[in-house]
This record gives structure tokens, C-alpha cells and sequence, in this order.
């Protein structure tokens, strides 16, 4: 096809999507401005800020027992499990901004558009059940936190928690920015905390680095396979490629115009690719945390509050034991948990409008959502108020749904931006679509080889 043809069939796609239905996150689709030929950096600093929003779902409540006990269990050999799963995270999330950019609908949108009715409700149901599962894992560590530094009941933590989807409305009335600074406030705050607990824990950096090496023993030893399996599982989230496919849309640039459309994917997903490293090097500090203070010790890290309790007992991390470690540690829960429920507030949303094209006020649509996830949260923290620890339970049960939702996300994801017509000239290359169907396959394999295993059954 020639040139001029691929750009007015793209042309034709882009304004074929922006101009029908219902835009994905209505109230903030376009609403920031980007400086139109200006340099490198003041269009990337314009571009910048869904990359954060994206890169709390890559570092939260869910990730943190898994890390850390793959340091304490396995020293540094996992780091290279970490790198695998941040590579594929970054392809994953580039393909999502594209086609939001391009298409101008979310994945949701258009999955509901591209499947049958009864095949979209089957995808609306699991893709729903996600995002309480990935709510589950914020509102615990959340709620866990809140007792850990204030001292309140679990349940009243878990509640305060929930209701944060009122700050979510307040903050959407200020503009998107204010909501991308503070969930980047909120991630740098976790990486110093977890920068400044590594530092002081003094890894063997040597060490550190050979373990970036693949390694034959990931797949050789059982037992750390089946971490591998959970580090990725709990890495790659499924919600982020339907949010990444929205927020890309944040930006007003000329929809109609390639060069302006290039200029956007390509900042994009610069932004993107910063912010995912950030979470890269937040999930290593976690595995090195946990091989630097916990390896050949006896200590259950099963929990949080067995990760904080250790940081405060000289016994297990000699002599830089101190409450002042413990305090930070669950000031970055908080912030990990905080950051993650306003994401995953926002997701439920586009989920929500993007399969059944929901027409109700924003604040009720966002209660909803919220009501939804906090639900089964607080029936099982109120049956089992008595016993922390299968509320945290609740924590691996919500990681092995993860598992089994992800491929539900990314085989559409990556179907459609491989599909010439829906992309036009923005389509997949042939190396990405043949590397995201290996990933696709291989994380399918993993996921489907993690819950039997989970369940007994393999």
C-alpha cells in the first residue's frame, strides 16, 4: 500500500472511532493541553503522568509478600524474574496506549464491539471479577496499614479505605493532573522508603547484579518455579491494559492529523516505559530487601505484619532493627495501597462503561464500582474479624484470579492491534505481534501451571 493510501486509510480509522458513542472517560478524554512543536522535553513533560497511573498497578499490595519472600527464600536468583516480567509489562502497556491512541475507544469499548452479546458478557463478568480481585489486594494492605500506624481495627481500616473513592470525585473535579501528581507523589514515596531500607540493609551488589542473569534453577527447582510463577502473576495486571487503552486519551492533540497521533504514541509510551522502570526498580528493592534481611533466617513473612514486626526485631535483621524501618515500611504500604485504589477506582469505571455502556451519574457510577470490589472484603473481614490472617488469605486468592483473568485481557489486546483495519498504519510490526503471541502463549502456560498448582492439583 502507498504511503498516501496508509495515511488516509488511518485518517479514516481515526475519525470513524473519535467521532462514535460514548469517549472512554468522558469528563477528562482531551482535557490536557500539549504544547504543539515545542522540544523534546516540554512535550515529553506534557505527556508525562499516565505512566505512574499505570505503574502503581506493576507495584502493588499484591506484589510485596511474593517479592519479599522470593529475597528471603531464593537471595537475589528471582531478580531475573523480576526484569522478565517488567519487559513484558512494557510491551503489554505500549501496545494498550497505541490503541487507544489510534482507535480512540478503550479495550473494553471495543471488545463489547467486537464480540458477541453473549461472548461480552462472558468477558464483562470475568474482566469485573479483576477488578474486585485487584481492589481486594489494595483494601487489605490499605486497611492493614492504617492499623499498623494508627492502631484501628483491620475492619475500620478496610472502611476508611473504601471510602477514598469520595477523594477520587473531589480530585477528577480539579483536573487529571492533580490526579496523576499525587499517584506519582505516592510512588516516590515508595521508592524512597524501599531505596533507603535496601541502602541500609547493605546487599552484596556483586551478588545483586548476577542475579539480573537468567538462571537454569528457575525452571529446574519446584518450589522456585512456583515463586517465579507468582511473581509474574501478581506483576502483569490485567486491569492495566484496559486503563492504559484510556488514560493514553487524557491528552488533546489533533486526532485527525498522523503526525500529531505519532507524536502522541511515541511520548506516550516514553512515559510509560520511565514510570514501568520505576516499578522495575521498586519490585527489585523488594526481593533485595527481602534476600538482604531475611535470607537464612527462620522468619515467617507470610504477612505484613510479619514483614513489619522483622524490621523492629534485632534478632532477624541485626543491628539496623529500629520501629523507625517498620513505621516506613507501612507508610509505603499505605501509599501503595492508596495509589491503587484510585487506579483500579478509575479501571472499574471504564470497564463498566466500556462492556455495558452504563448511563448513570459519574459519582454513583464510581460508588458502584467502588461497592462492588469493597463488598466481599467486608463480609469476609467481618465473619473472620478475629483472624488477620485469613483475611490475608484472601490476598493469594485474589493474585491466582489475576492469573486466570490476564489472557482474557491480553489475546484481545493483542488481536487488536495487530488487525491492519482497526490500526491502519499504526498497526503491530511483525516481530511485535510475533513476540506478544510467545508471551501470550508462555504467560497462559504459567498462569494455567500456577493456579493448579495453587490448588493442589499439580
Amino acid at each position: 500500500m502507498k504511503k498516501h493510501e496508509t495515511d488516509a486509510t488511518t485518517k479514516h480509522h481515526m475519525l470513524k472511532s473519535t467521532d462514535a458513542g460514548q469517549k472512554s472517560l468522558d469528563e477528562v478524554n482531551g482535557s490536557v493541553d500539549v504544547p504543539q512543536n515545542a522540544g523534546f522535553w516540554r512535550t515529553l513533560a506534557a505527556y508525562t503522568g499516565p505512566g505512574a497511573l499505570i505503574a502503581v498497578g506493576y507495584m502493588d499490595p499484591g506484589n510485596w509478600i511474593t517479592s519479599i519472600a522470593g529475597g528471603a527464600q531464593y537471595k537475589y536468583t528471582l531478580l531475573t524474574v523480576v526484569l522478565m516480567s517488567s519487559l513484558i509489562a512494557m510491551l503489554l502497556q505500549a501496545m494498550s496506549a497505541r490503541l487507544g491512541i489510534v482507535t480512540g475507544k478503550d479495550l473494553a469499548q471495543l471488545t463489547r464491539e467486537r464480540t458477541g452479546k453473549f461472548t461480552g458478557f462472558v468477558l464483562w463478568i470475568i474482566t469485573e471479577l479483576a477488578i474486585v480481585a485487584t481492589d481486594v489486594a489494595e483494601i487489605i494492605g490499605s486497611g492493614i496499614a492504617l492499623k499498623l500506624l494508627f492502631g484501628f481495627p483491620l475492619l475500620v481500616g478496610i472502611l476508611i479505605t473504601a471510602a477514598d473513592v469520595l477523594l477520587l470525585l473531589v480530585l477528577m473535579k480539579l483536573g487529571f493532573r492533580k490526579i496523576e501528581a499525587i499517584v506519582a507523589t505516592l510512588v516516590a514515596v515508595i521508592l524512597f522508603v524501599f531505596l533507603y531500607e535496601v541502602i541500609l540493609s547493605q546487599p552484596q551488589m556483586s551478588e545483586v547484579v548476577k542475579g539480573y542473569l537468567p538462571s537454569s534453577l528457575v525452571v529446574t527447582n519446584q518450589g522456585m518455579l512456583y515463586l517465579s510463577l507468582g511473581i509474574v502473576g501478581a506483576t502483569v495486571m490485567p486491569h492495566d491494559l484496559y486503563l492504559g487503552s484510556s488514560i493514553s486519551q487524557t491528552r488533546n492533540f489533533d486526532r485527525k492529523n498522523r503526525k500529531s497521533v505519532a507524536q502522541a504514541i511515541k511520548f506516550t509510551t516514553i512515559d510509560s516505559n520511565i514510570q514501568l522502570t520505576i516499578a522495575f526498580i521498586v519490585n527489585s528493592l523488594l526481593l533485595i530487601l527481602g534476600a538482604a534481611l531475611f535470607f537464612g533466617t527462620d522468619s515467617d513473612l507470610g504477612r505484613f505484619v510479619d514483614l513489619y514486626n522483622a524490621l523492629s526485631n534485632s534478632q532477624i535483621v541485626g543491628a539496623i532493627a529500629s520501629p523507625i524501618l517498620s513505621m516506613l515500611f507501612a507508610l509505603a504500604l499505605l501509599a501503595s495501597g492508596q495509589s491503587s485504589t484510585i487506579t483500579g477506582t478509575l479501571a472499574g469505571q471504564i470497564i463498566m462503561e466500556g462492556f455495558i455502556n452504563l448511563k448513570m451519574p459519574l459519582w454513583a457510577q464510581r460508588l458502584l464500582t467502588r461497592l462492588i470490589s469493597v463488598t466481599p472484603v467486608v463480609i469476609f473481614a467481618l465473619y473472620y474479624h478475629d483472624n488477620e490472617a485469613k483475611i490475608e488469605s484472601l490476598l493469594t486468592f485474589s493474585q491466582v484470579f489475576l492469573s486466570v483473568a490476564l489472557p482474557f485481557a491480553m489475546i484481545p489486546l493483542v488481536i487488536f492491534t495487530s488487525n491492519s483495519k482497526l490500526m491502519g498504519e499504526f498497526v503491530n510490526k511483525t516481530w511485535i505481534k510475533v513476540l506478544s503471541w510467545i508471551i501470550a502463549v508462555i504467560l497462559i502456560i504459567l498462569n494455567v501451571y500456577l493456579i493448579l498448582n495453587t490448588l493442589g492439583l499439580a
